[in-house]
């Protein structure tokens, strides 16, 4: 799954546009490399964001293409900075 959607799945980044946006501008890492929008994300992955000052770095624990609300939090796990 591209990185971009996985982002909207979860519900880290409310729309695709928004986390497609993110990706371009660098705010994006993976494995502490940045990537496009069409990353291909695999499971075990680590995915750092910058929110501007913030910064949010997850371990991707599965992938799904529909989930609800409710698990979304399931697909990852916050890692200390």
């Amino acid at each position: 799954m591209r990185i971009d959607k996985y982002l909207k799945v979860t519900r880290i980044i409310k729309r695709r546009t928004i986390a497609n946006e993110a990706c371009d501008a660098s705010h994006v890492n993976v494995n502490q490399k940045p990537v496009k929008a069409s990353y291909d994300v695999k499971i075990g992955d680590v995915i750092e964001i910058t929110f501007g000052e913030k910064k949010l770095k997850i371990k991707v624990t599965d992938v799904k293409d529909v989930i609800r609300k409710d698990d979304a939090s399931s697909l990852y796990e916050v890692l200390p900075e």
